[in-house]
């Protein structure tokens, strides 16, 4: 069943979410029909869960939000991630807890994971003793291969080993993948479930990302595995987990909602993650999500109207979520309405020594790379991916222009180039980051801003097919979950005129696009440049793959690299989009 078919809720349905919602206890979870609940003899297991970490071992990271955390605490770095985990630990049982996450957890990272392919971040959260992740769609960024050497360990086939006489060992921990279907049919990529015997009962985890990752990654990496419908998925495996006995099932799913309060509140968290989990089989007790990098603690209905717990731990290991999952140890089953879940924040107090000697050991070999100067801004220029992706932003159009200037020439003679705000990872502003003089711009800044390895490609389009790419800006949460809006970043010289108020497919006004001043031609050819991951149809912008005479080009970061470096004291770019 597609994405579509499944996605509607019922007037039923959508009532009980609507309760959920506005349910005056949203961290406190009722038993399924049928389960004790009078005095049986109790385990609690602590379930310790985060999403979204994307390598971020150092601690500099900005607060949450003002409305996520209203105190704007200093929170998130391994080191002190580390120490909150043991601190919570400590409070548990001798042999109740579990660590587990929700994906993204390397992907997308900053320059101390990101330059060595995220073995930094693997390393540092096997020492922080994580038992079992999902896969999200981060996982992915450099396809399949490589997502299984950073299971299984084994050097980089093309850097090599970072440190010979220790070759990169692999993940401890489990990534659970059992959405993710080989097209050979012969199984899952990575295992779909585990079970975890906690005091003598079990836990079973189903680990899946969302469905739409095909098209939030290079589709050229994921070209031999097919993303199967999350709520399908999770029913058949907590199927056969109840086959093995398992009756307490907890799916850990890279997929969210958006919340408008605290990082312990539930306020309109609505779709996609409301309408997964009031389909999801009762027989799963909790949902640990993530991917839209929130916080927040629900009581959402199952599909009989029970309430169970729906959680999320915003991102880069700036909060924690404690679950207290609370099992009649005689039947196996969870009691719900003696569960509880609260998300904690990870403040910098005392470092942990092992993450500390972690960072510090890569940092040896990174700095060296990351404190050259490269270039200086006179401004801040800002709008990266933490912050509205549904915008044209000034550091979008400082990379398209980038992009065009290292494919305008001879190699791919690009008269316009296209680039998604949401694959700008950080902005780069006066003010030091790092150790550089104020203005300056260092290597490591770059790289921060444009992590991901894409190459450069010029291709022809039209301009009806340029106006096809600009329209599937926007589309159905049924194509792209959490966020149907995502915008692109256009290249000096090119603009139009986006109207938000008409319907899908008709919101770049008429006869306004323009390049130089002159009207684009439905009917002529253009030479447009942009990431392989769009081209390939990443994103869910397919119009760019009508694009013909194709030429590859330089690495997304050698142009940034290189566009700095010719242009001193650069300036946020003007906008290039009008709206009505």
């Amino acid at each position: 069943m597609t994405r579509s078919s499944t996605r509607v809720l019922g007037a039923g349905a959508a009532a009980l979410v609507a309760a959920a919602l506005v349910s005056a206890t949203p961290a406190v979870a009722k038993d399924k029909p049928g389960k004790p609940g009078g005095n049986p003899n109790l385990t609690t297991v602590q379930l310790l869960s985060f999403n979204d970490f994307h390598g971020h071992l150092e601690a500099t990271d900005k607060p949450l939000s003002a409305t996520q955390d209203p105190s704007q605490a200093a929170t998130g770095g391994s080191e002190y991630l580390a120490t909150k985990l043991a601190e919570l630990r400590g409070t548990a049982a001798a042999g109740s807890s579990l660590t587990v996450a929700a994906g993204d957890l390397i992907g997308g990272s900053p320059f101390l994971s990101g330059l060595f392919h995220d073995e930094p971040a693997v390393e540092s959260l096997n020492a922080m003793r994580l038992d079992v992740s999902s896969v999200g769609n981060h996982e992915f960024d450099e396809g399949t291969t490589e997502l299984l050497r950073m299971q299984d360990g084994g050097c980089h086939p093309a850097d090599g080993c970072y440190f010979p006489d220790k070759p990169y060992a692999g993940a401890d921990f489990q990534w659970l993948a059992a959405n993710v279907v080989k097209k050979d049919g012969s199984g899952t990529l990575l295992p779909g479930t585990s079970v975890k015997t906690v005091n003598g009962v079990k836990v079973g985890f189903i680990g899946m990302t969302l469905e739409a990752t095909p098209t939030l990654v290079s589709p050229g990496g994921v070209a031999t595995v097919d993303f199967k419908d999350e709520v399908e998925t999770a029913n058949l495996k907590a199927a056969e987990l109840k086959k093995q006995g398992v009756k307490s099932i907890v799916v850990l799913l890279h997929e969210g909602g958006y919340n408008a309060t605290t990082i312990n509140g539930c306020e309109g968290v609505s779709q996609p993650i409301a309408d997964i989990a009031a389909r999801i089989t009762p027989d799963v007790d909790q949902l640990i999500t993530g991917h839209t990098h929130q916080g927040y603690v629900c009581s959402m209905p199952d599909p009989a109207g029970n309430p169970r717990l729906v959680t999320s731990a915003a991102q880069y290991g700036q909060a924690v979520t404690e679950t207290k999952l609370v099992i009649n140890s005689k039947s196996g089953e969870v009691m719900r309405d003696r569960s509880t879940a609260v998300n904690h924040l990870v403040p910098r107090t005392a470092p942990d020594a092992t993450q500390t000697a972690i960072i510090s050991k890569w940092k040896s070999l990174s700095d060296v790379v990351g404190n050259r100067v490269i270039g200086s801004v006179s401004e801040d220029i800002t709008g990266d991916s933490s912050g509205n992706r549904g915008i044209e932003t000034p550091m979008a159009d400082l990379v398209a222009d980038s992009i065009l200037e290292a494919t305008d020439g001879a190699d791919g003679g690009a008269q316009i180039a296209f680039m998604n705000v949401g694959g700008v990872r950080a902005s780069l502003r006066v003010a030091p980051k790092y150790t550089e003089a104020p203005n300056d711009v260092v290597y490591k800044e770059a790289y921060d801003a444009m992590p991901f390895g894409n190459r450069l490609v010029s291709i022809d389009m039209t301009g009806a097919d340029i106006k096809e790419a600009l329209e599937q800006q926007y589309q159905p949460i049924a194509s792209r979950g959490s966020r149907p809006m995502l915008a692109l970043g256009v290249s000096k010289g090119f603009t139009y005129t986006w109207d938000a108020t008409q319907p899908q497919g008709s919101r770049v006004v008429a006869g306004s696009m323009k390049l130089d001043g002159v009207a684009l031609d439905m009917g002529a050819t253009y030479r447009v440049a942009t990431l392989n991951f769009l081209q390939e149809g990443g994103d869910a912008f397919t119009a760019f793959t009508k694009g013909t005479n194709l030429l590859g080009g330089a690495e997304d970061l050698s142009a940034l690299v290189e566009y700095l470096g010719a242009h001193l004291m650069v300036a946020a770019p003007e906008d290039r989009v009008a709206g009505l």
